[in-house]
């Protein structure tokens, strides 16, 4: 008796992603306007036919935690923090007392966008320019609520980042950048 042929169930192809394997966990990057965070994980998931890595990572000022897609690192913008060598530009663009050129009756609201438009770069220049002008600007006028949280926002990101890659304590670089500026008066 000729035995009947097992016929396999046609399997789901599914295609897995090659992972970038730029990062690991524990490493230290930057996601734009959100900051420094720690890769804790490399996740993979299941969407549709499609095996994807996501990279599981952490922001350290707010403990908010980011799935970002391992080959959306460039559309994304994560990056590695800076390096010891970068510190000094930085600081060139801060103490630099020459702001971005703009009109001169651009609106708040206008020019709020065009900073938060530069903080969305990732960039720390970026970032190092829309703190230096809004610190110039607050000696000559009063901030808006919204650029008053815009430099917060510039300060915190830069300190963050800076802190780390000096390997100093935030409130010293805190000192540090506050002191380029003149002292308000009182």
């Amino acid at each position: 008796m000729a035995r009947k042929a097992k016929t396999k169930k046609p399997s789901k192809t599914v295609t897995k992603t090659k992972p970038a394997n730029s990062f690991q966990p524990g490493d230290l990057v930057v996601y734009p306007a959100h900051g420094v965070g720690r890769i804790e994980k490399i996740e993979s998931k299941t969407i549709g036919e499609t095996c994807q890595d996501f990279y599981i990572m952490k922001i350290l000022e707010t403990n908010m935690v980011i799935m970002v897609p391992t080959q959306n690192l460039k559309s994304v913008g994560l990056r590695n923090v800076i390096g010891k060598k970068e510190i000094p530009k930085i600081y060139g663009i801060i103490k630099s007392q020459e702001p971005s050129p703009q009109p001169d009756n651009q609106t708040w609201n206008r020019r709020y966008k065009e900073y938060m438009d530069k903080i969305k770069t990732g960039s720390l220049y970026e970032v190092a320019e829309v703190f230096r002008d809004l610190c110039l600007l607050k000696q000559t006028k009063d901030l808006s609520f919204g650029e008053r949280k815009l430099l917060d926002t510039a300060q915190g990101l830069l300190v963050k980042e800076l802190s780390i890659a000096k390997g100093a304590e935030e409130k010293s670089v805190i000192s540090e950048i506050e002191s380029f500026f003149p002292k308000p008066r009182a």
